[in-house]
């Protein structure tokens, strides 16, 4: 039996594009080359019938460890809690007030881009921020 060794998450999204972009600017991901043939992303989609251009986006951790992210165009908007969510990961190895000063500093930073800070949760040790991203989808920051 083979190991799987990549991954990708898949989001329903009303416009790929625009969430993809979002998701660049929070994780630190880049937009990979178009496919081969064409020089740009809009080349390519402009190479689509019109019913499929712009009904889809990716984004890569330019490192290679973290999964790709594909973003996907659904005729439904969301209409309930998410069952599965990203947790970005800001306050590894700290603790207390170091930490939640740190997730509170990168909340400050993702909602200038659109994300909805949803509330702060803190014990006197351990600290969480869910969020909301441009389009509703819950995220936490941890």
């Amino acid at each position: 039996m083979s190991a799987i060794r990549q991954f990708q998450v898949t989001f329903d999204c009303a416009e790929p594009e625009r969430l993809a972009r979002f998701w660049c600017e929070v994780l630190g991901y880049v937009v990979p080359p178009p496919p081969k043939g064409f020089e740009t992303w809009d080349e390519y989609n402009n190479s689509l019938p019109a019913e499929k251009r712009g009904s889809s986006f990716a984004c890569v951790d330019p490192t290679g460890v973290g999964p790709r992210l594909f973003f996907q165009r659904v005729p439904e908007g969301k209409a309930v809690k998410n069952r599965v969510h990203l947790d970005v990961r800001v306050g590894t190895g700290l603790v207390g007030e170091e930490r939640l000063a740190a997730l509170e500093a990168e909340c400050a930073r993702l909602v200038p881009l659109g994300a909805v800070h949803v509330r702060t949760l803190y014990d006197g040790t351990d600290s969480c921020i869910p969020m909301l991203d441009i389009e509703g989808n819950e995220f936490c920051i941890d």
